[in-house]
């Protein structure tokens, strides 16, 4: 359906409705007049399905909900859902911070369902920038419930924002074996609903070593017979190190450290990063915790549970047997030395990537201003850099690591960035946000600008020309 020629255009369209745009739905919707609509190709709200387990909880405060670190009166709080739910004096005697992720899956199906901007079944195919209105043509396709596609559509919009997230990534070495039906090999993404087959198995082999490979490994440990468990868990870090999870070093992922990691340069800002693996690579202590509890548990009467536990192992490799079987060729860095181990069945918790838009922005391709890796640049205000001649302005969404570090799929900054975007399209502050949020000062020089002789600092000269 193409809209008329009177219908004025949204001032904002969001392309894809996960955790991210949510945030920016809910907050945009306390705005009066601001017209927005967020458009999610899938049928209903999804959020790692495969991966709720029983008793796994956040990792983050429930405070990092959609809105409660900007806007904590708003009515679309965690809060205010329990509220609504009916369960507010349960949740306070529960004494919880740290909440059930089925519960907050559940928060945001809540959210998804009734912000009135969201709307699922539209798959966004194209953006492109029409110069002579000002404006961005987006076409898309409306499906039904069974996926058919019975009518297709134009909007068109001032702004953009892209929270398309991510998918989970399989190592090009291992594709083939993940997409062999014969091969029990498949991503922590799947996992709940290949769990019994998994517990079928004779032996299962967990590659990866962060949250998700530590929660599926305590999940299979706690549902396998003692003596007989048949568990190796394999990490390419040095150790099962645990997250970074000191208050001081949690203040990585406050605005402050986003606002310097963005002024670095760009070389710098790609040596910094892989450094950084256990502020969110690592595993919550108490899951490591757990898993040692299982462990000592089961060895109470004198033996050892047949659970191995290897860091510092790459999976180089990997063939089928003729026994049906799964062979890993690996390495280990440290010793430089080699071999194979076989296994029944594989998962790879071995992360998730960023979902590719360049089909989708192919003809705004030629207006993206990139780096020298050829990556999109990104301003402050979490805009792609853009030619001059485009007035409008696309917002990204958990796609801007490389620019703004380690923060940018973490739940505790949604909001800010949220009301970084809601700041900018009305031009004004909105929703006012606090100038310092940050024990630490990042950079060199006092947080004030000023010296303890009264003279500006380096640093807050450059961040006054900036």
């Amino acid at each position: 359906m193409t809209p008329g020629p009177r219908t004025p255009p949204l001032d904002l369209l969001g392309v894809g409705a996960g955790p991210f745009n949510l945030s920016l739905a809910a907050l945009a919707d306390g705005v009066p007049g601001l017209r927005t609509a967020f458009h999610e190709q899938s049928p209903a709200f999804r959020w790692h399905p495969g991966l709720l387990i029983e008793g796994a909880t956040l990792q983050v405060p429930f405070l990092a909900d959609l809105v409660s670190l900007v806007e904590p009166t708003s009515p679309w709080s965690y809060l205010n859902y329990v509220k609504i739910r009916r369960r507010l004096f349960p949740f306070y005697f529960a004494e919880r911070f740290h909440i059930h992720r089925a519960e907050f899956d559940d928060y945001l199906r809540w959210a998804s369902t009734e912000l009135p901007s969201v709307r699922f079944g539209h798959r966004v195919d194209t953006v492109a920038w029409d110069a002579e209105q000002g404006v961005f043509s987006v076409e898309f396709t409306r499906t039904g419930p069974d996926g058919e596609t019975p009518e297709a559509g134009l909007a068109r919009t001032r702004n953009l924002a892209l929270g398309v997230g991510t998918s989970p990534h399989v190592p090009d070495r291992l594709k083939a074996l993940v997409e062999d039906p014969a091969a029990l090999v498949l991503h922590s993404a799947d996992y709940l609903p290949q769990r019994d087959r998994l517990l079928a198995a004779r032996h299962i082999t967990v590659v990866g070593s962060g949250q998700s490979g530590a929660e599926v490994l305590l999940d299979l440990l706690r549902s396998r017979p003692e003596g007989a468990e048949g568990l190796t868990w394999l990490a390419r870090t040095p150790a099962f190190a645990p997250m970074e999870y000191s208050k001081i070093g949690l203040e990585q992922f406050t605005p402050d450290y986003t606002r310097y990691f963005h002024g670095l340069p760009q070389a710098t800002r790609d040596r910094l990063l892989p450094r950084q693996w256990q502020l969110y690579k690592g595993v919550s202590g108490e899951t490591l915790g757990d898993i040692h509890d299982e462990l000592y548990r089961r060895s109470l009467g004198g033996g050892w549970p047949d659970v191995t536990l290897t860091p510092g192992i790459e999976v180089t490799g990997a063939t089928t047997t003729a026994e049906g079987r799964t062979e890993l060729c690996v390495e280990h860095g440290q010793q430089g030395t080699r071999g194979r181990l076989v296994t029944d069945a594989v998962v790879l918790a071995t992360g998730y990537r960023e979902r590719p838009v360049d089909t989708l922005l192919a003809a705004l391709d030629p207006y993206i201003v990139r780096d020298d890796a050829g990556r999109p640049q990104i301003d402050a205000a979490q805009r792609l850099v853009l030619a001059p001649e485009v007035t409008g302005s696309v917002f990204v969404q958990n796609a801007e690591r490389h620019t703004h570090g380690i923060g940018t799929p973490d739940l505790g900054l949604a909001a800010w960035r949220s009301a970084v975007i809601v700041n900018t399209l009305t031009g004004k502050e909105f929703y006012p946000l606090p100038e310092r949020t940050a024990f630490t000062t990042f950079g060199l020089g006092a947080q004030d600008g000023e010296d303890r002789g009264g003279r500006s600092t380096a640093s807050g000269q450059a961040e006054e020309r900036r």
